[in-house]
């Protein structure tokens, strides 16, 4: 599976210390055009836990142009991973580009910019 930017999918994820993994749901970060020449994709953490953390934008069902969410979720910018494309189970859906701006933001904050 080649994933464009901004779609939500479902991968096994690792914890931070890297003991074990767990099927989480992720936003691609990385272009379409680097996804369809890499074997690797950038993506941030999804998590329905909906306590405030700093770095996470809202995420809700109104915010995605295709497909579901089950329920709303916040995209964690200060979680990030580079997985290889074998790793992708499931697409969910799309973010809108005007919520992926919001979290390209977050993501600006994280690294100082």
């Amino acid at each position: 599976m080649t994933p464009e930017q901004r779609t939500i999918v479902l991968i096994p994820v690792p914890f931070s210390d890297f003991s074990s993994t767990k099927r989480r749901p992720v936003l691609v970060l990385s272009t379409t055009a680097h996804n369809l020449r890499s074997e690797d994709v950038l993506v941030a953490a999804i998590t329905s836990k909906l306590t405030r953390q700093r770095n996470s934008i809202r995420i809700t069902a109104a915010d995605l142009e295709q497909g579901t969410l089950k329920r709303d979720s916040l995209v964690r910018a200060d979680k990030i991973y580079t997985l290889s494309k074998s790793l992708l189970l499931k697409q969910f859906g799309k973010l809108s580009e005007a919520k992926f701006r919001r979290v390209l933001s977050a993501l600006d904050k994280v690294l100082g910019r």
